[in-house]
């Protein structure tokens, strides 16, 4: 993890790994049988991250007002991307379980990715439960927040400057339009 947040994941390989940790190239494979099989424990342990940042924030936040907790994720997610940009990639080498047939995603659908997606739905759809926003289709709006949030993540780790401050403005901005298109009420 710290090599592919200090020198990129573009850059990194087994045998760079093999050096730094002064083992030979075939000795990693008694852990990992590729390359692909790494990267994927490294997502995994970013996932876990993510999961327990959302975890933390469902703890804290009060259960009578979902959209806090959805505004709260956005923000963190977009936080994760900019802190650590190289490994924030690495998560979206392996997707979610989305719960619908993509014979591509089936097979590498990764649990913790699945477990942090779940947590994101679990409070729009609070939401809808509670009538603060109006959605036929709990996981068309879950998309499309997902999108929109995932879009300012991406431009951010293009490497737009902007303060914590502004971030987090652009993000409540962000969710806070999409939201209230939805009959959001806060």
């Amino acid at each position: 993890m710290e090599m592919i947040a200090a020198n990129g994941l573009d850059d990194f390989t087994l045998r760079k790994l093999a050096a730094h940790l002064s083992v030979s190239a075939p000795a990693l494979y008694f852990h990992f049988t590729d390359k692909q099989d790494l990267l994927r424990a490294v997502a995994e342990r970013f996932f876990d991250n993510l999961i327990e940042r959302y975890q933390e924030i469902d703890s804290r936040t009060d259960p009578d007002r979902p959209l806090d907790r959805v505004r709260a994720q956005c923000r963190n997610y977009v936080r994760m991307a900019q802190e650590e940009t190289e490994l924030f990639r690495v998560m979206f080498l392996f997707p979610p379980d989305l719960g619908v047939p993509v014979p591509e995603v089936a097979e590498a659908a990764l649990p913790a990715a699945t477990t942090a997606f779940t947590l994101g739905a679990k409070a729009l759809e609070d939401a809808i439960a509670a009538g603060h926003i109006e959605a036929d289709d709990a996981f068309g709006v879950v998309l499309v927040l997902w999108a929109a949030v995932h879009g300012i993540a991406s431009l951010l780790m293009l490497g737009l400057p902007m303060s914590p401050s502004d971030r987090d403005a652009l993000v409540d901005e962000l969710t806070g339009r999409l939201l209230r298109g939805y009959g959001a009420t806060y």
